[in-house]
């Protein structure tokens, strides 16, 4: 079964977030690229405390981090067995 995109990701309000988060991280550091492995391709912007978990819809911009695909991957998947051991 094919992974389902949260209908709050296609809002405006996360797309002007992205927008706002890609220009303030260009200001920060000359670009933007994923925090573990420094890839520029394929980016996605991901809440350092997970929606499911608590996290803010639109945290503050200290609390969102650019992953590449393969690493926002792993890190969803760490969260959700950890949720699934009961946050251990």
């Amino acid at each position: 079964m094919p992974k389902m995109t949260e209908s709050f990701y296609n809002s405006a309000s996360w797309r002007a977030y992205r927008q706002q988060h890609r220009d303030w991280t260009v200001a920060r550091q000359g670009g933007v690229w994923c925090i573990v492995c420094g890839s520029t391709k394929r980016l996605i912007l991901d809440h350092a405390i997970e929606r499911k978990d608590g996290g803010e819809d639109l945290p503050p911009l200290e609390q969102a981090h650019w992953y590449c695909t393969g690493c926002h991957n792993r890190k969803t998947a760490e969260a959700k067995a950890k949720r699934a051991r009961g946050g251990r």
